[in-house]
């Protein structure tokens, strides 16, 4: 037979494997690359925004069953209300999203200024949103909407030019027997048949994944419950086997290429590793029809600051509906945030950290006071964020001051300062004296979101 690379083994070999030895014929094809971590995490250093997207049956029932509103994340419905697997199939017959079209929403994640796209590929209920052939529990198979969710997807993204990754939830699958979770029709975790689970769906399915659907950027996996170092492994080897370019997310069981905070959490200070944080618009993850708390684009805009003033990558999340549209406000709010983007994205992209701290805030005096988790309060400042790249300190003003800008603790010599927006990069009045510099600002913020003044600054 003829040695030949399929379309979609050409695609994976152009988004960044440096060193590949290809030989025979799919099977049997050698890949052997020799790409360094540094290489590996380019590409995730650079994006810092990304499209989180929580989609599957649990649109339908949008955080009600059976007339009674169910408290908790929109995603969770099915364990929050213990809806025996019988019930919740029957939501299956009901999916039929027929105003869905996945490049609307690479379209959106562009405009937002997003730079990959994250989807749910099978989440805690477990429910396939691709055409599995491990489970006929599909999307393809199961609905009347009978279209291969992720499969659209892909196409979109490559069209145009955008990463995507699928989040799996390895552990909790609330339709197995022997999947992590489900107690109410299943009993306890500990009696389970855990790792006949992972061999027969979850491992297979992750294969299917990685092989079906062209390159993948990350696989986003979540709730390590049961998850031991060995099993969590076999996941790994599988990653680096079908993808080694493929990113591991810190949810695994086992330490993976960066690390993922807590939901909604933002450290404190600067994180001195390769980190994200998975946040929400609302109060939920997938779709809930009551949950119109929007974080509005100012919260956003200060977010995305913050978060890469401290070292990481914002993961911001969107819950289509049952018709598959993302709900508007959420399109509207992502739209500000890009247009902001659009003049002073300099200031993100592939941004360093502050090289300050004291802009974050202070631990709480009183440390007998705690947080819901317990740990002690920290008295977070909103005034002002700096994000950096060679050469340049980008400051982020949220709270316009009185006249002029002080900063302490400037190593190097400023030589110019000028506003982001400003094309012209007409210079800001400067002065400096040995670490702290004063900088003239004009009475009015000129922009409501971020006003950025870029300092220009040469090492002494």
């Amino acid at each position: 037979m003829k040695q030949f690379i399929s379309y979609r083994m050409f695609r994976w070999i152009s988004v960044g494997l440096v060193a590949i030895t290809i030989g025979g014929m799919i099977p049997g094809l050698a890949l052997t690359q020799t790409l360094s971590q540094d290489a590996k995490m380019k590409w995730f250093r650079e994006a810092k925004f990304g499209l989180f997207i929580h989609w599957g049956l649990y649109c339908i029932p949008a955080g009600e069953w059976k007339d009674q509103r169910i408290a908790g994340i929109g995603e969770w419905i099915m364990n929050r209300a213990k809806i025996p697997v019988k019930e919740y199939e029957q939501l299956a017959a009901q999916f039929n999203p027929v105003k869905f079209h996945a490049e609307d929403i690479v379209k959106l994640a562009e405009d937002a200024g997003m730079k990959y796209i994250v989807i749910t590929s099978k989440h805690h209920d477990g429910f396939a949103m691709y055409h599995s052939k491990v489970s006929k529990y599909n999307v393809v198979d199961a609905t009347p909407f009978k279209r291969d969710v992720l499969k659209e997807l892909a196409d979109a993204c490559a069209k145009r030019g955008m990463k995507l990754g699928f989040y799996y939830s390895q552990a909790q699958d609330w339709h197995e027997p022997n999947g992590a979770g489900n107690t109410w029709d299943f009993g306890v975790d500990s009696l389970k048949n855990f790792d006949q689970y992972l061999r027969d769906k979850a491992e297979p399915q992750v294969k299917e994944l990685l092989t079906e659907y062209g390159p993948v950027c990350l696989i986003w996996f979540d709730t390590p419950r049961m998850m031991n170092k060995d099993r969590a492994q076999r996941f790994v080897d599988i990653l680096h086997e079908l993808q080694p370019a493929c990113l591991i997310d810190g949810r695994l069981g086992m330490a993976g290429d960066y690390r993922s905070m807590g939901d909604n959490r933002i450290p404190n200070e600067v994180v001195r590793e390769d980190w994200e944080v998975p946040a929400t618009l609302n109060d939920t993850w997938g779709y809930k029809s009551y949950d119109e708390n929007w974080k509005t684009p100012e919260d956003l805009t200060f977010k995305l600051v913050d978060i890469v003033s401290k070292g990481g990558n914002y993961l911001l999340n969107v819950g289509p509906t049952s018709e598959g549209v993302v709900p508007q406000p959420s399109q509207d709010n992502l739209r500000t945030v890009g247009r902001w983007l659009k003049v002073n994205g300099e200031s993100i992209y592939g941004a360093g950290p502050s090289p300050f701290g004291q802009e974050f805030g202070t631990p709480n005096p009183d440390t007998s006071k705690k947080d819901t988790r317990g740990n002690r309060l920290f008295d977070a400042k909103t005034e002002w964020r700096c994000t950096t790249k060679p050469g340049k300190l980008y400051i982020h003003i949220f709270k316009w001051p009185s006249g002029q800008f002080e900063l302490a603790g400037v190593t190097g010599n400023v030589g110019k300062a000028y506003f982001l927006a400003d094309s012209t990069h007409k210079p800001l009045a400067v002065k400096q004296e040995k670490d702290r510099v004063s900088i003239a600002l004009p009475p009015d913020a000129p922009d409501k979101l971020d006003s950025v003044v870029t300092l220009e600054v040469a090492t002494k």
